[in-house]
């Protein structure tokens, strides 16, 4: 039933367009033949004005006046054409303007029920589940992994405070170590001789071994 009045007024709509448009075509048309008729019509007049002034020239003044009651006349005409494009031109304004209400209301009705389309396809109580998945799966990683990180076998079984004491002492045993160690003297450094005293003393022996040298030789000359 709705898909028959769906159509009915889209066809509707679809008329209530065409419409608009044609009368806006047939008022341009209009207009512009309008437009024609005030241009011939001051053509007119303004020959009648160049009559009247020959017939002046030519001292006919009954002409000259039947010349200008013409031209009147076209005036006249002519104010009216005037109005009636004007009132043409506020028609095609409001029709314009009425086209561009109808196409922003249908556009708005479109966005609407696109809106109300995503939201009955997006419920509330589904977004909720959907949350509560996430959380869900979240929350059993975290437990697979403090699982799979915590320690298996004899680990497991080691106190966590009693290793941390016992590596408290081992630190304060070598503290103590490095405290009470006796400290060690520095190697003396070795005594350098001058090089003016390592130079007199072997000249010193050689002097003396001359000397026992030249009376081993005497003595044996004296025998």
């Amino acid at each position: 039933m709705s898909g028959v009045f769906g159509r009915v007024f889209g066809k509707s709509k679809a008329q209530s367009q065409a419409t608009v448009l044609a009368s806006i075509d047939k008022l341009s048309e209009t207009l512009e033949m309008l437009e024609k008729k005030e241009n011939l019509l001051v053509k007119k007049a303004n020959l009648e004005v160049e009559k009247a002034k020959g017939f002046t020239k030519a001292k006919n003044k009954r002409a000259a006046i039947q010349c200008l009651k013409r031209k009147r006349l076209y005036e006249q005409q002519i104010e009216q054409l005037g109005n009636f494009q004007l009132r043409i031109h506020d028609q095609m304004i409001m029709l314009e303007a009425a086209k561009a209400t109808t196409e922003t209301v249908d556009a708005l009705r479109t966005g609407a029920s696109a809106m109300k389309a995503m939201h009955k396809a997006t419920n509330i109580d589904d977004v909720d589940k959907t949350m509560d998945e996430i959380n869900d799966n979240m929350e059993n990683m975290r437990q697979i992994q403090d699982l799979l990180s915590a320690p298996i076998g004899a680990a497991a079984d080691f106190d966590e405070d009693e290793l941390e004491a016992e590596l408290a002492d081992l630190e304060g045993e070598e503290l103590e170590a490095e405290l009470l160690a006796p400290t060690t003297t520095a190697p003396t450094a070795p005594v350098r001789v001058p090089a003016a005293q390592q130079s007199t003393r072997p000249s010193a022996q050689s002097s003396k071994t001359e000397d026992d040298e030249l009376a081993a030789l005497q003595a044996e000359m004296a025998m």
